[in-house]
């Protein structure tokens, strides 16, 4: 691999090509888990007391989340290795617009915990960010008494004012988004009464596991979750695991590129967001898991070896658990034997960009045939793919997954504005640098 500059970073458009690989080796660092990083600080910011983390993904999605919470009051320091929080136990009103950069976690956990906390701010973000949508989450935290208004077109900026206490509601979720359903139990544990939700829940559920080790209790059933408004909040110990979807990169590297191996270590292993590694056993790939702890969160080793897949149908309820490595799961179906099909995945259209069409975009330079459905791909495999230009449309994923498919790929492949990649992996060409040596 060779760069027209140094590693990516976003004050910097830069380009990064990428040569086809020998082989991918080694025991890389995988950073800590995104999801996870944005509500160890959000939650240690609303407990009294002090809160420490440990292993915090330090990407330009959680910085927003941080910075926000600073503005609004929140003292968080480094002490040592590990970040801290001195949570006061309420936020107070920003006096400035809260940037949000091109974090949707922000956007959307914050949107819950202002109407809660009853602060008055507006949320704004990055171009990326003001296309995405806003309702989902502002419908049902108006129906709890919120006072939020929104740009024309349902979008940000976000603004939240000042009213009443929100008192609890009965709510179904019509979309499974962790985001939205965060979101609202977040906003429930601020309100007076009981907020249920039903419908769609069975997204990834870090926010019903976090909250019981603050000191926030709920009933997380298979059909509802329960939780009561007016709960104490308390500082915690968080340690952050490797984030799975980051993971999903070497895994994905190592299993198209001939004589290859990787180990990761420290890996959360949560049911929930390990559908990727699920799906790839299933086309065949080489993933070893061994399971190392368990609580709060289950958290082992893998490790990959290269194989020879084979395609497979993909369906709606299964895209939840692996939401972001769809783009990536579409890239190795082109080293498969065989049609995958990937169905239920409409809510990749309105991400950081319409990864649909993105990603099809991309592989179509790339060589390959792809047929784009409203909800997915339709992909025959195994094809030739050769190096190309790749726009990434600022989207961090997009990037990465095409660097993925680089390594596979005959010639050498552009990726045009890889700096994008810093939103959850800052030191991601530094690292495939390594593997690939």
């Amino acid at each position: 691999m060779s760069s027209s500059a140094s590693p990516p970073s976003r004050s910097r458009l830069i380009d990064v090509r990428i040569e086809q690989a020998r082989r991918v080796r080694g025991a890389p660092h995988v950073p800590g888990d995104k999801s996870i990083s944005h509500r160890a600080l959000l939650f240690g910011a609303l407990a009294a007391g002090r809160t420490e983390i440990t292993g915090l993904l330090e990407s330009e999605d959680v910085r927003a989340t941080r910075g926000c919470l600073e503005a609004m009051g929140a003292s968080v320091h480094a002490d040592e290795a590990r970040l801290v929080v001195e949570g006061a136990g309420r936020l107070r009103n920003p006096g400035r617009t809260l940037d949000c950069m091109n974090s949707g976690t922000t956007m959307r956990l914050l949107m819950g915990v202002l109407a809660g906390a009853r602060v008055n701010a507006t949320l704004d973000g990055d171009a990326s960010l003001r296309r995405r949508p806003m309702r989902r989450v502002a419908g049902p935290l108006r129906q709890m008494g919120a006072h939020i208004t929104l740009a024309d077109g349902d979008v940000a900026p976000v603004r939240i004012d000042d009213g009443a206490p929100l008192h609890g509601i009965d709510y179904a979720l019509p979309v499974a988004s962790a985001q939205v359903k965060s979101s609202l139990l977040l906003a429930g544990a601020l309100a007076e009464g009981t907020t249920v939700l039903r419908g769609l829940i069975h997204s990834r559920d870090h926010t019903e596991r976090m909250l019981p080790h603050f000191g926030v209790h709920l009933d997380a059933r298979r059909d509802e979750i329960v939780i009561e408004g007016g709960q104490p909040w308390h500082g915690a110990r968080v340690v952050v695991p490797g984030d799975p979807s980051t993971a999903a990169f070497w895994i994905a590297a190592a299993t198209i590129v001939p004589d290859s191996e990787v180990e990761l270590q420290n890996i959360l292993l949560n049911p929930t967001r390990i559908g990727f590694i699920d799906v790839l056993r299933r086309m065949g790939a080489s993933i070893e898991a061994h399971v190392e702890r368990t609580e709060p969160e289950p958290v082992g080793t893998l490790r990959v070896r290269s194989a020879q897949l084979r395609a497979t149908t993909i369906t709606g309820d299964e895209i939840p658990a692996m939401i972001d490595e769809v783009p990536l799961v579409a890239v190795l179906a082109t080293f498969a034997h065989g049609t995958t099909a990937i169905r239920g995945a409409e809510e990749l259209r309105v991400k950081e960009s319409d990864r649909i069409e993105t990603v099809a975009q991309n592989l179509r330079a790339m060589g390959a045939q792809v047929e784009t459905l409203p909800d997915g791909f339709v992909i025959e495999g195994p094809q030739l793919l050769h190096g190309a230009r790749i726009d990434t449309h600022g989207d961090h994923r997009v990037a990465m997954a095409f660097s993925i498919a680089a390594l596979g790929a005959g010639g050498t492949t552009q990726i045009e504005g890889a700096e994008c990649a810093s939103v959850s992996y800052p030191k991601f060409y530094e690292t495939l640098a390594e593997l690939t040596r």
